[in-house]
């Protein structure tokens, strides 16, 4: 089988060698260069990747990503889409052609989101952006989506191929709030990118708003799975938490616990809001209730604090307010397991100790 990766770029050089390296094993590589100042098109065409630089204008992730897939030849079995601040673990190759039947279109595999310092995955889901060369569309102005056009999909699962995100975090965001409220206009029944946009709004602060278009999410009719419908209600709580309106707060983080009582997030979310508070009892119940959960949900939904150090370390503090300093030293060190170095969690340590001594 042929198999392609493609890309669209801007200002990457700082990841080319080592994303180029990660994608070696396909037959090709394609990116499609959408601007950038520095040397991300020079390192790429020094490595033997096949570039083109267009400029996109009104810009468009979606405009993009078709463009890039269209410069992947007709003859390609497998295209592999991917960013440059992405990298596969490798023989992911062979893992893909192991699975891939005459019938299939997409594949799935396992992707790193969020790692810690160590490189273990803090927030990993599953993606589906490998597939078939005919049929599949880039769609959305932001968060884009591959649509398929030629009747039903047939999925492989691979999980042993895994795709890890090591993010520019410089890098702005500024063009995703107008995009989004680009794409609801566009289509305004489409239920993932109203909680995108409400989401935004929430980074913004733009706490009103972002409430509102929440709050809308969740009467639309195709809002019906569960994790990203308690995402909006946690969401929403956080947004008045931030409006200092905790009772409204707390009906909301409330009603997310109930959508979807199988994920952390709305039991550590609130349990942040009650140790703001100093109301320790809670933040033992919450904390406890969230420890209760022992499956990692493969969702994008996953908060980085309902998995590292944030519970224990939250335990730890209120066990001693609560003048239990065993306790607290107890969840202080498995907190550090999480972040050995830490100075705060160290000198806390040493605060615990001594009352407990």
């Amino acid at each position: 089988m042929k198999v392609c990766v493609y890309a669209i770029a801007k200002n990457e050089e700082k990841f080319v060698k080592r994303w180029v390296e990660s994608m070696k094993e396909a037959d090709d590589i394609y990116v499609l260069d959408t601007g950038s100042t520095d040397n991300t098109v020079s390192l790429l065409d020094e490595l033997g990747v096949h570039t083109k630089v267009e400029i996109i204008q009104p810009w468009r992730f979606d405009v993009a990503r078709n463009k890039s897939l269209e410069m992947v030849p007709k003859d390609c079995d497998i295209c592999v889409c991917t960013d440059l601040d992405e990298v596969f673990e490798a023989g992911w190759r062979k893992k893909i052609e192991a699975v891939w039947k005459e019938d299939t279109t997409r594949c799935q595999y396992t992707y790193h989101w969020s790692l810690d310092q160590n490189d273990h995955p803090i927030v990993s889901f599953f993606l589906n952006q490998i597939h078939q060369r005919d049929g599949y569309q880039w769609t959305h102005p932001v968060h884009e989506v591959l649509s398929f056009s030629l009747g039903s999909e047939v999925v492989a699962n691979c999980p042993e191929v895994i795709l890890k995100h090591y993010p520019d975090l410089k890098k702005s965001r500024s063009s995703y709030l107008p995009l989004l409220e680009l794409s609801v206009k566009e289509d305004p029944d489409d239920d993932r990118n109203m909680h995108y946009l409400g989401r935004e709004y929430m980074y913004y602060e733009k706490w009103d708003k972002a409430i509102t278009t929440l709050k809308k999410h969740l009467t639309l009719p195709k809002a019906v799975w569960k994790d990203e419908r308690a995402a909006s209600m946690r969401f929403i709580g956080r947004c008045y938490k931030n409006l200092n309106n905790y009772k409204e707060a707390r009906y909301w983080y409330d009603l997310a616990i109930k959508e979807a009582p199988y994920l952390r997030d709305a039991f550590v979310e609130k349990a942040l809001m009650e140790y703001e508070l100093e109301n320790y009892f809670a933040v033992e119940d919450l904390c406890f209730r969230a420890l209760e959960i022992k499956g990692h949900q493969k969702t994008y939904i996953n908060e980085p604090f309902s998995w590292d150090s944030t519970i224990y370390d939250l335990l730890s503090i209120s066990a001693y307010y609560l003048r239990r300093y065993s306790q607290a030293v107890y969840f202080v060190d498995i907190a550090l397991t999480y972040l050995p170095n830490d100075e705060r969690l160290l000198n806390n340590r040493k605060i615990f100790k001594e009352k407990e001594d």
